[in-house]
């Protein structure tokens, strides 16, 4: 009797969990296909850290979110649109994006997402967001794996506006042998995704291209790199090192020079910040364009800058104006396809592809790439640090 009376506790058990296992996989349905009348407001949010070490690109990224938004959502789509933010500080770990994302799924007045912007919090939430049927365009994701390979990172609702590390790797390596003359190069990955991908991307090249390189590693949390940089060669050429953290990159440099090494220090796009990274001679790459240089780009840079007069313009920012763009023309396309109605948010998600944007904000025609959710022809630059710390263009 007694192991009778335990099967069926154990039966009733099981039936529970396939109850509650239904019950969610219902709400995700339900979630991803309720319409939203496009006479109301929408919401565009965005999932980027505003706080802590790469708090900087979440800052300079919603002030160019807000503008596209104001700029564009009325008077260009004739949307009421509200940009929502979510706070993904790069010290809680990718994994904070999905915690994130999982409270804009259950508003359903999202209807699209910019971002994630770090790859890690990309690879954590685009699953959650598939299922919820929304599209999720990231101005700062880089990772090669997110969009390339035989095991995709991100889901077929990820898109970014701009290039991954399977361009801005080669670029950086490439740029190391055939400017710099580099022959020993060293690599700092900080045990977590982007700055690992980066890091094996660009040593690929440069083994291959006969550079004698060496690889350091430390934990993403490390303040003091006085013990790492014992370990650079005295006649290193550079140092790589791919951070999303450029406070650390100054601090590397400056203890590189009190230890009396004098490689050239080399950062990735998360590294660029004329505010925190200026060792003078120290080069950094990016996805973006010095814009300032692109006539058709001067309005959008005059009105950035009136509603922001304390910040300079930089290059994290642009490139969410683009995906902003990219996502209410989306919205709008869904609108006038529902008549009225986004009935359900995969209506946008199928729109995203179809975007074309002449002139963009960074410059020439965007269009995506019909291989993958790139952009078509995209390309990495190249900025070295001047005497006075600010950036000047070099590739």
């Amino acid at each position: 009797m007694k192991r009778r009376l335990a099967v069926l506790a154990a039966l009733s058990t099981l039936v529970v969990a396939a109850l509650a296992s239904t019950a969610g996989t219902g709400t995700a349905a339900t979630d991803a296909s309720q319409a939203v009348s496009c006479s109301k407001r929408l919401k565009v949010a965005m999932i980027t850290p505003v706080t802590g070490g790469g708090g900087f690109i979440g800052q300079e990224q919603v002030t160019w979110a807000k503008f596209a938004v104001k700029n564009l959502a009325k008077k260009t789509y004739g949307l009421n649109v509200q940009l929502v933010v979510g706070d993904t500080p790069v010290e809680k770990g990718p994994g904070e994006a999905l915690v994130v994302a999982q409270k804009f799924i259950a508003d359903q007045s999202v209807v699209a997402i910019i971002g994630p912007a770090t790859s890690g919090g990309v690879a954590s939430a685009s699953q959650a967001l598939a299922a919820a049927g929304l599209a999720h365009i990231s101005p700062s994701a880089t990772r090669t794996s997110l969009t390339k390979g035989s095991k995709l990172e991100a889901t077929k609702f990820f898109f970014r506006v701009v290039p991954g590390d399977y361009i801005q790797g080669p670029t950086d390596a490439n740029y190391m042998v055939d400017k710099l003359k580099a022959d020993k190069v060293v690599l700092v990955d900080f045990q977590e995704p982007y700055s690992v991908g980066l890091a094996d991307a660009a040593e690929a090249v440069l083994k291959r291209k006969g550079v004698s390189t060496t690889r350091l590693s430390t934990s993403v949390n490390t303040t003091d790199f006085s013990s790492l940089v014992t370990r650079v060669p005295s006649d290193a050429d550079v140092v790589f090192f791919p951070t999303q953290q450029p406070a650390d990159a100054q601090t590397f440099g400056t203890q590189m020079r009190e230890q009396g090494k004098r490689a050239v220090m080399f950062g990735g796009d998360g590294a660029n910040s004329p505010s925190a990274f200026k060792i003078p001679g120290s080069y950094v790459s990016n996805f973006a364009p010095d814009i300032s240089g692109i006539p058709t780009s001067r309005a959008l840079i005059a009105g950035w800058q009136k509603d922001n007069p304390s910040l300079k313009l930089g290059s994290f920012g642009p490139p969410s104006y683009l995906a902003v763009q990219v996502a209410l023309n989306a919205i709008k396309r869904a609108c006038t396809a529902g008549k009225g109605q986004i009935k359900d948010r995969k209506d946008v998600f199928r729109n995203v592809k179809r975007i074309r944007v002449n002139p963009s904000i960074l410059g020439g025609t965007f269009r995506f790439s019909t291989k993958s959710n790139d952009p078509l022809n995209a390309k990495f630059y190249i900025f070295q640090i001047q005497s006075d710390g600010s950036y000047k263009l070099v590739s």
